[in-house]
């Protein structure tokens, strides 16, 4: 044991040494320009209602699942949450896990095993690599983004192709080009992917970026989670009966996990029945970004990523500089944190902003004002 914990204290006091050491944190009183609470669902006093007069309605559902969803944690609440998901996204069927994660790793490790390529973006999530090792599929990057970059990797292949995007990019906020993406897959046979976590809620009227560009029945499946703009948790894939039965009799992240709890399941069906009534002409989130792109270009020396969604971001380069950065705004009362590598490429190292329903235009100017200072001052 003496050894083993050795090695564990000399990897700690390396990531201390080369400053990518992680620690957790608690905020109070700072202005939230972090969490990706982009509607404030997370925080509604509707949504916290709602969830209590349904735990009431819903009391014989009890409190936790009490299994594996395959053995006792399936319930009624459960299929007709997941049909609700599914009638809302447009989508044949669904299927609930308990996060996101838990859901690219299970979709990406069992269907991968039926696959003989998975080429995906370089830029994609941490929680599809998982599950892509755990697959036993040749894996292919692409250039981000790059529609012809994709071509050229699957003009090389041949066999069954999964090709995994995300329909926005949670470090950069960008927006793939999904329908160029789809004709490409199309025009080779592959199978597309594609994650839309940091896309609900936002685009297509809360139904994500596949919806909103009416290709639906252009892909494969789609990962949509509750716990960003929608303010609960878990997740569901989105995708035909028959991907839906695979999953249940072969991602182990389902399989051997006990389900989650009942008063999750109400979260979502709260949320979503609030989703469906949304005002989306009312969005303040839409003025928001464009007051902090316009602002961003008045401002000098700095880089800007992002701008096409409520993920944005400005690039300080060397993780002890861009920590630095985030100190002072910190300071200032704003809730921002710095991103740094290896999460990002070298030289990328970043000020993560997220903007939200809730924040407000002089708060948005507050923020700009901090950030030009915190960089002057850090030099």
């Amino acid at each position: 044991m003496g050894q083993l914990d050795g090695l564990v204290a000399a990897k700690l006091a390396q990531r201390k040494e080369q400053g990518t050491f992680r620690s957790l944190k608690t905020v109070e009183g700072q202005i939230d320009f972090t969490s990706n609470d982009y509607l404030g669902f997370a925080r509604s006093v509707e949504l916290k209602k709602r969830i209590s007069e349904a735990e009431n309605e819903f009391s014989e559902a009890g409190v936790g699942s009490t299994g594996s969803r395959l053995l006792t944690g399936n319930s009624k609440l459960a299929e007709q949450v997941e049909k609700q998901i599914a009638s809302f996204h447009g989508s044949e069927t669904a299927l609930l896990f308990n996060s996101g994660y838990d859901a690219n790793v299970g979709l990406y490790s069992s269907l991968g095993r039926m696959a003989n390529y998975i080429v995906y973006d370089e830029l994609i999530h941490a929680s599809v690599h998982d599950g892509m090792r755990l697959s036993r599929a040749e894996l292919k990057p692409f250039k981000h983004n790059d529609v012809e970059s994709l071509r050229a990797v699957l003009s090389e292949l041949d066999g069954a192709v999964i090709v995994a995007v995300e329909s926005v990019y949670s470090m950069d906020g960008d927006l793939a080009p999904l329908p160029e993406l789809v004709a490409v897959c199309k025009e080779f046979d592959a199978a597309i992917i594609v994650d839309e976590a940091h896309a609900v809620g936002l685009f297509g009227k809360g139904r994500g970026r596949v919806s909103e560009l009416g290709l639906e029945d252009e892909v494969y499946a789609r990962l949509v989670t509750f716990s960003k703009a929608l303010g609960c948790h878990g997740a569901a894939v989105l995708c035909k009966d028959n991907l839906r039965q695979f999953l249940i009799n072969h991602a182990r992240s389902l399989i051997f996990s006990t389900f989650t709890s009942n008063h999750s399941l109400l979260a979502v069906k709260c949320v979503y029945d609030m989703l469906s009534v949304h005002d989306y002409s009312k969005l303040n989130i839409s003025h928001l970004i464009g007051l902090f792109n316009q602002s961003m270009k008045d401002a000098s020396g700095v880089q800007q990523i992002g701008g096409e969604s409520p993920i944005l971001g400005v690039v300080i380069p060397g993780n002890e500089k861009v920590r630095a950065v985030a100190e002072v705004m910190q300071n200032d009362g704003f809730d921002v944190r710095p991103i740094v590598s290896p999460t990002v490429p070298k030289g990328t190292e970043r000020i993560r902003i997220c903007l939200h329903e809730f924040n407000t235009e002089d708060e948005v100017k507050g923020l700009i004002a901090s950030l030009e200072k915190a960089i002057k001052n850090v030099g």
